[in-house]
């Protein structure tokens, strides 16, 4: 703040600043009311809380139902997040590098499963899968959250790449070189920041998907999401809020993990790598 502000600069900047305060608790405030209602003893969703307790995770660790969609979340996010990942970056590389007609055409295609609506996605998802016969499989619901995360990391190596320094690859591949060497052991290192970020958006599209995933799973494929909207819409259990609880930490982390990899970054291009 200017120390020389006049006094009704001074009244506009702590109003804005109590605005923004007021936007984020009215934000995180809904989200952060789950965690003690994790913890109540209760049988109900409710306020006041009736005790603390941790029954609701003891049911959901001992639920077989539940477990499995754990499970089955964490077989598919991480595969999907690799494919995507692997794709992602491939396709961003060959778009920065690349000048060719067409070019704005094909970043639209690639990114349009974030653009497009869901639900749109997975019927064509649906109708297209039943012709290569891998409904209701893993392999079928792996692919099809890779092409979901695919956008992700595009947008984010994409950007990243805005400040690699090509002069690097060009320096390596005149001391001979290859490109797959080049790649690897020059640019990976010095992109990884924003190749992990769009990871870690992939594996948290991933791991949220619900709408394709009800076009495509059949109940042994059944992922957490699925089984979370299933309790919810059957009868509303505690337990969603022990699960709730365990995924806000889980964001948070990732949140965290983001925000290091940003500073990262920022470290690597002041560096005048």
């Amino acid at each position: 703040m200017n120390p020389y502000a006049t006094p009704l600069e001074k009244v506009w900047f702590w109003a804005f600043r109590l605005f923004c305060v007021g936007v984020l608790v009215f934000l995180i405030v809904p989200i952060l009311v789950i965690v003690p209602l994790s913890f109540n003893s209760s049988s109900f969703l409710s306020y006041p809380l009736a005790g603390v307790s941790l029954r609701w995770y003891h049911e959901l660790f001992a639920s077989d139902e539940w477990m499995s969609s754990i499970r089955n979340s964490f077989i598919v996010a991480p595969a999907a997040t690799l494919l995507a990942t692997t794709f992602g970056t491939l396709a961003a590389v060959g778009l920065t590098r690349g000048n060719f007609p067409g070019k704005a055409v094909v970043m639209g295609i690639l990114i349009s499963p974030m653009v497009v609506p869901t639900v749109i996605v997975g019927v064509g998802m649906y109708f297209f899968f039943a012709e290569q016969h891998l409904l209701n499989t893993y392999s079928g619901l792996i692919l099809a959250h890779a092409a979901l995360g695919v956008p992700f990391v595009i947008i984010t190596v994409t950007a990243t790449l805005q400040g690699y320094n090509y002069n690097l690859s060009r320096a390596a591949a005149s001391l001979g070189a290859p490109p797959l060497t080049t790649f690897f052991r020059v640019m990976l290192p010095l992109i990884a920041p924003g190749v992990i970020s769009g990871a870690l958006f992939a594996f948290a599209t991933s791991f949220d998907e619900v709408v394709v995933t009800l076009f495509l799973a059949a109940p042994a494929q059944r992922t957490l999401p699925m089984q979370m909207f299933a309790g919810i819409r059957e009868n509303i259990s505690p337990t969603i809020a022990a699960i709730a609880t365990l995924l806000i930490t889980l964001s948070v982390c990732m949140l965290l993990t983001m925000e290091w990899l940003r500073r990262r970054n920022e470290k690597l291009r002041g560096s005048g790598i």
